[in-house]
């Protein structure tokens, strides 16, 4: 650490800032000049580094009803109240936002500190170790503005915040692409078991014809799927009857049938691991309700793993993972019979009616056997064959980025205290990364 390096706190860094109180009466918009987050709009996929979604947003008429003020780009968010402080998840605002009571904010000072650098130093606090209270801890501003800091001169907080900032941008980047590619799987998904479109063109003559295919969306609305006219290939509509016929979930191509989810898999509750077995980082993966909550050195299912969340706000949500896993005791593992089918009956499940197999009003649940009850449209093995030979590479491709933006995070989460602290030479960290290619 160089000697220009200064001790300071975060009270002479920052304006620290509770949120403001969100009556249910402005609740429920989807849209509007600010998103109003939640400490539960921390799991959004989106918000992983920043807030960019939110499942609430308000106006400026709402803002006068709130006497609520934005909090601007560059303030860091997190939860102030409760058992979720103790996670440490901080969030960076990239638009004007507005945060519940249950969050607070901190502005860094304009020209004392880099809003980003002062980002990745505040994930170096343990607001666990610092919050107040016993059976509800919460974080109070004059004990957050004790806290100590070595801060560096401003050019070395943006170089240090350009490397850390460099990862979070790859992951983000990724997240991106993931989003359109599960978009094309569904989009095929949709085109071939629920408008059947090879059938429709071959009712309207339309063999040969083009139709709209998905396809990478552009630059400038990343995850929007975009279109071109392609031809459906003479070896897919040889797979497809010529018309339509009605059964009860509407019209299905003739031959086909409806198969419950039982025909196909085994559904078997998961168990409960012990909280320190599970950890942050790891090579298995741990399915609870809402997906991915930790890493374990155990499995109890392998393969092409589908898992669906059973109980709480996550119930009938259904996740896939390539590979060994855990599922918690709050999901269920969905045990195929036949492995070729893998990604037919994931994306199957993801367009069936879950809501009218959900019980349970305070808490939602689902059964299992309720959802091997549910209904299916069952084309053959030959067509799912074909489909899976289209939509695998789909699938496998998100999961590659998926586990390059795990080992990203590891090595952000590595290089994170060592910057911050000084330890390591930024030189020495830009070698680094640029002999990974990054």
């Amino acid at each position: 650490m160089g000697s220009e390096w200064r001790n300071t706190t975060l009270g002479e860094l920052c304006q620290l800032r509770a949120g403001s109180v969100f009556p249910p009466a402005l609740q429920g918009k989807s849209y509007g000049m600010y998103p109003f987050a939640k400490v539960s709009d921390m799991n959004l996929a989106a918000n992983a580094v920043c807030i960019q979604e939110a499942n609430n947003w308000v106006d400026d008429e709402d803002l006068r009803q709130l006497k609520a003020k934005p909090f601007p780009l560059g303030t860091t968010v997190f939860a102030k109240i409760g058992e979720a402080l103790k996670a440490n998840r901080l969030r960076y605002i990239v638009r004007p936002t507005i945060i519940d009571n249950n969050m607070m904010g901190a502005i860094p000072a304009h020209g004392a500190v880099d809003s980003r650098f002062f980002h990745y130093a505040l994930s170096q606090f343990d607001f666990g170790e610092v919050a107040g209270g016993t059976a509800l801890p919460y974080l109070t501003v004059a004990v957050l503005s004790q806290l100590a800091l070595e801060l560096p001169p401003i050019e070395e907080q943006r170089a240090i915040a350009h490397i850390l900032g460099t990862l979070d941008d790859k992951i983000e980047l990724n997240r991106k692409q993931n989003e359109t590619l599960e978009a094309m799987a569904r989009a095929l998904f949709k085109a071939w078991f629920v408008d059947f479109e090879p059938v429709r063109a071959k009712q309207e003559g339309r063999v040969g014809a083009p139709f709209m295919a998905p396809t990478s969306p552009p630059a400038q609305h990343p995850g929007v799927m975009n279109h071109a006219p392609t031809a459906w290939p003479q070896h897919i509509l040889d797979l497809f009857p010529d018309r339509l016929v009605e059964s009860e979930l509407g019209e299905i191509p003739e031959g086909w049938e409806l198969r419950p989810v039982g025909n196909f898999a085994d559904l078997k509750g998961g168990k409960q691991l012990e909280r320190e077995q599970i950890a942050a980082v790891g090579e298995i993966p741990v399915f609870g309700g809402a997906g991915v909550m930790g890493y374990t050195a155990n499995h109890n299912a392998d393969g092409f793993v589908i898992a669906v969340g059973r109980v709480g706000a996550y119930c009938g949500q259904f996740f896939s993972h390539r590979g060994k896993a855990w599922i918690n005791n709050n999901a269920s593992l969905i045990h195929q019979r036949n492995e070729n089918l893998g990604e037919w009956l994931f994306l199957s499940l993801h367009h069936a009616d879950i809501d009218v197999i959900k019980k349970g009003a305070a808490q939602p649940f689902v059964s299992n056997g309720d959802i091997a009850k549910i209904p299916l449209i069952w084309p053959g093995e030959q067509v799912v064959r074909s489909f899976s030979a289209a939509a695998a590479p789909l699938m496998m491709a998100q999961e590659s980025k998926t586990e390059e933006s795990k080992s990203l995070a590891q090595l952000r989460d590595t290089l994170l205290p060592k910057l911050i602290s000084g330890e390591l030479r930024i030189k020495d960290a830009e070698a680094f990364l640029k002999e990974r290619g990054l």
